[in-house]
C-alpha cells in the first residue's frame, strides 16, 4: 500500500510544480492586455470628447479607432543607445510648421527572428516642459502602411530609460491627427524608421 501511496502521489507532486509558471505567466499576459486595453479606450475617449478631440465640433460623430488585435509578440525589450551632442534639425511634416527635433537614440530589437533598429527623437520644446522633458517620439512606417494602416505613419510616445534597455510595444502605436482632419502639421517618419515588416499590431485605419 506504500509503494502505491507513493507512486500516485509523485505525479501529483510535479504537476503542481509545473503548473505554478504557467499561471504565473498567464496572469502577466492577462495585466499586459488589460493595460493595452485601457490605453485604447483612452485613446477613443480622447477623440470623441470635444475638448480634448483634434476633430472639435465633429467629436461627436466619432465612434471609435480600429484596433488590430492584441498581439503580445509585438511587445519587445528593445536594447537602447543613446547619441550624444546631436544638432537639432526641423523635421518634415504634412504643413507648414517645422519643429525643432533631434535624433535621441536609437533602439534594436527583434521581431520575427530578425534584427531590427529604430531611431528616437526629442522635441526641443518639449524640452522646456518640466511635464514632458522626458518624454521621446517615435514615428515609423511599416508594410501595412498605406494599406491597413495610415500612409503617413503611425506614432508611439516613450520617456528616457533610465538603464540601457526599453519596452517597445507597437500595440501601443496611435495615428497622428492628419490621418483624421486637416489642419495639423504631422511629423513625417524619418526614412532609417521603415520597418520592412509587416506591424499588425496597434492602430488601423479604416478603408
Amino acid at each position: 500500500m506504500k509503494k502505491l501511496f507513493l507512486g500516485f502521489g509523485l505525479p501529483v507532486f510535479f504537476a503542481c510544480a509545473i503548473s505554478g509558471p504557467a499561471k504565473e505567466t498567464t496572469s502577466i499576459n492577462e495585466d499586459q492586455k488589460k493595460a493595452i486595453e485601457a490605453y485604447q479606450q483612452g485613446l477613443n475617449d480622447k477623440y470623441t470628447n470635444p475638448i480634448t478631440s483634434p476633430l472639435k465640433e465633429k467629436a461627436s460623430e466619432f465612434e471609435a479607432h480600429s484596433f488590430f488585435p492584441i498581439d503580445l509578440n509585438y511587445r519587445v525589450e528593445a536594447t537602447f543607445t543613446k547619441l550624444e551632442d546631436e544638432p537639432f534639425f526641423n523635421i518634415e511634416t504634412s504643413g507648414p510648421k517645422n519643429p525643432a527635433y533631434r535624433k535621441y537614440g536609437y533602439l534594436d530589437f527583434t521581431l520575427q527572428g530578425k534584427p531590427y533598429q529604430l531611431v528616437l527623437l526629442q522635441n526641443q520644446m518639449n524640452m522646456r516642459n518640466p511635464l514632458y522633458r522626458d518624454h521621446l517620439f517615435l514615428a515609423f512606417t511599416d508594410l501595412t502602411s498605406g494599406v491597413s494602416t495610415y500612409g503617413g505613419g503611425r506614432y508611439i510616445d516613450m520617456k528616457i530609460p533610465t538603464s540601457n534597455t526599453m519596452l517597445l510595444d507597437f500595440n501601443m502605436s496611435y495615428n497622428p491627427y492628419c490621418a483624421y482632419t486637416t489642419g495639423y502639421s504631422c511629423p513625417v517618419p524619418p526614412e532609417e524608421n521603415f520597418l520592412e515588416i509587416a506591424i499588425e499590431a496597434g492602430i488601423k485605419l479604416e478603408q
